[in-house]
């Protein structure tokens, strides 16, 4: 199959929609959850969207392939947190393993049925790597700021054991996403690099930034130059933001990057900000509408969806960029 680097030269790859959005649908029990595997296991689990890879493969299955046909080109794996540390909330860290090659495995079967169905549209997986639910720069205790519940090192270790299950459920890309903390990215990072180092591969990374709020800046006070600045020693395939934010509000994020920056540009926003609800008010139409910016002003090389986003967003989106070129780099001008 086309390398992904080679494909992006000349087209705007299409990310897929959101994960939990269609998982909710599906109204899954506690027993649902178990499934066979867990049927005993010791503590609820309800909730736990990426064990779902293991107790409901099917329904994992299904929610990929609504994406491609929806015109996606790279999937994501059901992988958010699967990691050691954000597992531990539910005591599941032993299975870690199986929980990321298996979510893995699911989406490149998929994957690679669409690309035999049509060979001039390859599609992709991108292993899916969150922040945990620690941060490594700041204490969860404000009595007493020097305090932290993670080290670089936890990190670093928890990454490694990740990356590599992707790499061998066979992922195409890792992507480092929803990063609200700098320095836990910047241990993914230098667990991957390791791992590539190992194993002699050249693996493809995707980083992904979250500014949090109306200030233009990460949980961890970085705005979008300086978490650039900080990530800019690692060779990546796309650098981008995510989640947090709506369209519109992320275009004078991707703006800064756009000027800042030589390489690719992702953007997966929100459909919208949360209502009073929780919920995701913007249409499909209206999404696409307010992408249509990062177009005219040629932000981004990679475009999909976040949080409230389903396949009729990420169709909306296929069928708009299909008309537009990517952002060029200067190694490719």
């Amino acid at each position: 199959m086309e390398d992904i680097r080679n494909i992006l030269k000349n087209k705007i790859l299409v990310l897929d929609g959101a994960m939990g959005t269609m998982i909710q649908q599906y109204k899954f029990t506690e027993e649902d959850y178990r499934g066979e595997k867990f049927k005993d296991f010791h503590i609820s689990v309800k909730g736990n969207n990426d064990m779902l890879s293991i107790t409901q493969p099917e329904a994992i299955k299904t929610i990929h392939g609504k994406y491609l046909e929806a015109g996606a080109d790279i999937i994501e794996t059901n992988t958010f947190s699967s990691t050691t540390i954000a597992m531990a909330d539910y005591e599941m860290e032993e299975f870690v393993y199986e929980l990321n090659f298996e979510s893995a495995k699911i989406a490149k079967e998929v994957a690679l049925e669409f690309t035999l169905k049509n060979p001039d549209q390859p599609r992709y997986v991108a292993g899916s790597m969150g922040p945990t639910n620690r941060t490594a720069s700041m204490s969860p205790d404000v009595n007493d700021p020097g305090f932290r519940a993670v080290t670089f090192d936890n990190l670093r270790v928890a990454y490694k054991q990740q990356a590599e299950a992707l790499i061998d459920g066979g992922v195409d890309v890792l992507l480092v996403e929803t990063v609200f903390d700098t320095l836990n990215a910047k241990a993914a990072l230098f667990a991957i690099e390791e791992i590539k180092a190992e194993r002699n591969i050249d693996i493809p990374i995707m980083l992904s930034g979250t500014i949090t709020d109306a200030s233009g800046r990460t949980l961890s006070g970085q705005t979008a130059e300086a978490f650039l600045i900080s990530v800019s020693h690692i060779p990546l395939l796309t650098v981008g933001f995510n989640c947090a934010l709506g369209a519109s509000q992320l275009t004078p994020h991707l703006e800064v990057l756009a000027q800042k920056s030589d390489l690719r540009i992702s953007a997966h926003p929100n459909a919208g900000l949360p209502n009073a609800f929780g919920e995701y008010d913007e249409t499909p139409e209206i999404m696409a509408n307010q992408i249509k910016e990062y177009l005219d002003k040629s932000l981004i090389n990679i475009i999909g969806g976040c949080c409230g986003t389903t396949p009729a967003h990420i169709n909306a989106i296929a069928d708009l960029v299909k008309d537009y070129k990517p952002r060029l780099v200067e190694s490719e001008i």
